[in-house]
């Protein structure tokens, strides 16, 4: 098993900062690729952000590529993703997941564990 607990969320004006953090822990956590999600009120939950076992490989979905940076360190179990410039759009519901294997995927469906969520509002 894994458990995972993001932080980092909170209430934040357009333009802002948030540093989200995932923290893992149980077993071999650092043999897991995270990806990070959003859920919007209303709307599916869809990918933000994912990077690989290793850290050398990171994906980005379009809506916040270039104003998002995921990373990792492994030495610590945390995965984190630095938002800039956040927008209104970018109210949501983040989770974190882990995936078995080097990879991150888009798809939810390859995420065996999930977090339980921070909350993000951005003000206009």
């Amino acid at each position: 098993q894994v458990q995972l607990v993001e932080s980092g969320g909170g209430l934040v004006q357009a333009g802002a900062s948030l540093r989200l953090s995932c923290a893992a822990s149980g077993r071999t956590t650092n043999i897991y690729a995270i990806g990070w999600f959003r859920q919007a009120p209303g709307k599916e939950r869809e990918f933000a952000a994912g990077i690989s076992r290793s850290g050398r490989t990171t994906l980005y979905a379009n809506s916040v590529k270039g104003r998002a940076t995921i990373s990792r360190d492994n030495a610590k179990n945390t995965v984190y993703l630095q938002m800039n410039s956040l927008k209104p759009e970018d109210t949501a519901v983040y989770y974190c997941a882990a995936a078995p294997g080097e990879a991150a995927w888009e798809d939810n469906k390859w995420y065996n564990y999930w977090g339980r969520g921070t909350q993000v509002t951005v003000s206009s």
